[in-house]
């Protein structure tokens, strides 16, 4: 009978890897504690954990007889600043972005290599900014280069997602394959386009520009490969898990 029958079982609501729900809550929890702040404690947070370019201009800081700090206090910006977001809008943006790529390299790279992954495409990102923003008085904050990284390593990774696939054995797909190459054009293109109709997503702490989009996505595609011969080959997580 009908009644007798077990019920299937339960679908989790979620189904991204725990490090991807888990960074997820993370970038929340610091923005929440950051607006939670006074102001002038807020803005101060983001002067000092922000990525300024004009930190790293010797010659402002010469010239305004600015102290450079330490080696350790220029460094760690290029990794706290991807914690820090301009508003409520920059972070959920960036968080279903999360959520929509961070699962395919999650699963593939398994929990610890996917965060050190999107923790170095976000110092390239950083790198990158910088770069074509030396000296520079606003401050790039945010997690969307990072984000950009790990979208373009699940490009690399979509044929691995097919249903007639081994689990991990699906090789990456190249950087010079025809599906790898119209995705590059279309993300430098939109890039391209916020430049130069200034389009983007700005915040009272900063903004996060096109150029870290371009070089986290451009490390992202260069890294994965370097990344994908460093996982565990059983990492791989079912789908529906």
């Amino acid at each position: 009978m009908a009644f007798l029958q077990s019920a299937p079982p339960r679908q989790p609501i979620f189904r991204a890897p725990p490090a991807v729900l888990w960074l997820i809550g993370v970038l929340a929890a610091l923005h929440l504690a950051r607006v939670s702040r006074p102001d002038s404690q807020s803005d101060a947070l983001v002067y000092e954990f922000g990525l300024y370019p004009l930190r790293y201009s010797r010659a402002f800081l010469e010239s305004h007889m600015a102290n450079p700090g330490t080696l350790l206090e220029r460094a760690v910006p290029f990794v706290s600043y991807i914690g820090l977001h301009g508003s409520w809008t920059h972070l959920i943006i960036n968080c279903l972005w999360l959520l929509a790529f961070g699962p395919i390299v999650a699963r593939r790279f398994g929990n610890v290599l996917f965060v050190l992954f999107f923790l170095v495409c976000g110092m390239a990102a950083a790198a990158f900014y910088l770069a074509f923003n030396w000296g520079s008085p606003v401050p790039v904050v945010g997690a969307s280069g990072a984000i950009s990284g790990l979208m373009a390593a699940a490009f690399r990774m979509l044929p691995s997602q097919a249903p007639w696939t081994v689990a991990g054995e699906a090789p990456l797909a190249p950087l010079l394959s025809r599906p790898i190459l119209v995705f590059s054009a279309l993300w430098a293109a939109i890039n391209l386009m916020t430049a130069v109709t200034g389009f983007g997503m700005a915040g009272e702490g900063g903004l996060v520009a096109w150029q870290a989009h371009l070089g986290g996505y451009v490390a992202g595609l260069l890294l994965s490969g370097v990344f994908d011969r460093l996982r565990p080959r059983n990492v791989d997580m079912p789908v529906d898990r």
